[in-house]
């Protein structure tokens, strides 16, 4: 190769060892290059044939060396010194700007091509479009990515994480390209790489697939920065007239940093040791300080909702006991009134039912089931029954277990009462009172309906049963904290409906 006389710094790089047989001159500078090839003279000539590319085009495809054109030279260099050869130009190209590649093999060898690459463009600097970190997962791999990193990176490493992938953007000349990263503490070189992987991603021009270098997390010792440097593998000594200064060197560099957190980090046994001890009796001494503190205060919370809990029993089994002798009154002065009306049969019949509606009255159960609700209501509205002639259907929806579940015991009773006393008996015959037991979501809903005359809601009651419910439906709220008990009245002249709801209570 010789040069037109104006050029300078140019640059001769050796053979690549991800590109066989690849030489690279870079020549910035030059405006033409006149390119000679050289053969021993043991070389069968005739059999070589050789392609020129100019930037990847074609202009000279599989031509024979011109016999004719070889002179005999002697070269001083210490690759062939006092050797004579055989010599013939290729041609001259213009390279300013541009790249030529010639292409040299034998008939005899086809498959062993030699390679010379003249690049007479500035070298682009290296940019890394992303990075890309591979973990486990209960399906196998995934990836996280960071796209166009900025040149300082911070990454965490946990378990799972196992690989780092370094995504760069593709040009024609990969291969001249290596990658290093530095541990900057320590300023010494833990990874290098000199070949790039291809496949997977695809350039956004659709010019090929970006090339790629995997990092094994395990090079990454301890936490900290480290420096990730991708620069051409080039001789920058070896050149003809050059002056370029470690500054222009540094134009060709791509630096970025990785800012590096291990979960885990990598100590000798007993540093480890040791440190997992400390550690261990830090937080075991922290965690029972803190354990000793919530004991304590979650011991007094406990003592004061028990506190609580167990006085609005008291004043809930006060209430009950109050209800009891509220009703024993109402149903004795309904035996009286049938004696004094002279029906013997009907007070008989009334105090048959009243023997066993006393008995599961005064049963100091705190919580009954459905079941046992609907029979206690059956009965006492039987008794009602006898004296007023009203008609009653105690109704619930299919999909509720009424065995097994439990309400507060005498919980409807009281309402279903204030229907009897206060809605129908002035109605005889024509007077109905419907109950119904229904499951709304988790929601258990129990209604009480009459068709008497109704009465203003907004006055306050003087009756003594729907006083006390008030009272126990607000302690009830203040027990079952976690269940909200919440009653609904809607009256008109054609009736009233109770409705209470049971929250969360299925």
């Amino acid at each position: 190769m010789s040069v037109d006389s104006a050029a300078k710094n140019v640059y001769y790089a050796p053979f690549f060892r991800n590109q066989p047989n690849t030489s690279f001159k870079y020549l910035p500078e030059v405006d033409s290059v006149n390119i000679q090839i050289y053969f021993r003279k043991k070389d069968s000539v005739e059999n070589y044939r050789y392609t020129i590319l100019a930037d990847d085009k074609p202009i000279v495809v599989n031509k024979s060396i011109d016999i004719a054109a070889l002179k005999e030279v002697v070269r001083p260099n210490d690759d062939f010194k006092g050797e004579v050869l055989d010599s013939t130009t290729l041609g001259v190209f213009p390279i300013k700007g541009k790249t030529i590649t010639i292409l040299i093999y034998s008939i005899e060898n086809p498959l062993n091509i030699q390679k010379s690459v003249f690049y007479g463009k500035h070298f682009p600097r290296a940019k890394i479009t992303g990075f890309s970190k591979h973990f486990t997962t209960d399906k196998g791999f995934d990836s996280s990515w960071i796209i166009d990193p900025e040149e300082k990176i911070d990454l965490t490493f946990t378990e799972k994480d196992h690989e780092l992938t370094l995504l760069k953007d593709k040009s024609d000349i990969d291969y001249l390209y290596y990658t290093t990263i530095k541990n900057k503490q320590t300023n010494k070189i833990i990874f290098e790489s000199t070949a790039w992987l291809y496949g997977g991603i695809v350039a956004e021009d659709r010019s090929g697939y970006l090339p790629y270098v995997k990092i094994d997390k395990s090079v990454f010792k301890k936490s900290g920065d480290y420096e990730i440097i991708i620069q051409p593998l080039m001789d920058w000594k070896h050149c003809w007239e050059c002056g370029i200064s470690a500054k222009e060197i540094e134009n060709y560099i791509s630096r970025y940093t990785l800012s590096i957190t291990l979960d885990e980090e990598n100590y000798t046994k007993k540093e480890l040791l040791v440190y997992t001890l400390i550690a261990a009796l830090s937080i075991g001494l922290v965690f029972f300080i803190i354990l000793y503190f919530i004991k304590k205060r979650n011991k007094k919370k406990l003592a004061e909702k028990e506190q609580q809990k167990n006085i609005s029993k008291l004043k809930l089994n006060s209430i009950r006991s109050q209800l009891n002798p509220h009703f024993l009154f109402n149903a004795l002065a309904g035996i009286q009134n049938l004696m004094n009306k002279n029906e013997i049969d009907n007070a008989n019949k009334y105090l048959s039912k009243f023997a066993r509606l006393t008995r599961n009255v005064l049963d100091d159960k705190e919580l009954i089931s459905l079941s046992q609700e609907k029979n206690l209501l059956d009965d006492y509205l039987q008794m009602e029954q006898l004296r007023f002639g009203f008609e009653y259907e105690i109704n619930h929806s299919g999909d509720l277990d009424l065995d097994n579940i439990e309400i507060p015991s005498m919980l409807l009773q009281p309402f279903v009462e204030n229907a009897v006393k206060h809605g129908v008996s002035q109605k005889a015959t024509d007077g109905k009172i419907s109950i119904t037991f229904s499951k709304q979501a988790n929601d258990l809903v129990l209604t009480v309906t009459d068709n008497g005359n109704g009465f203003d809601i907004e006055k306050k009651s003087n009756g003594l049963g729907l006083q006390l419910s008030d009272s126990r439906i607000a302690l009830l709220n203040s027990i079952y904290k976690e269940n909200r008990f919440i009653l609904a009245v809607q009256s008109t002249t054609n009736g009233t409906k109770i409705s209470l709801t049971l929250t969360d209570w299925l």
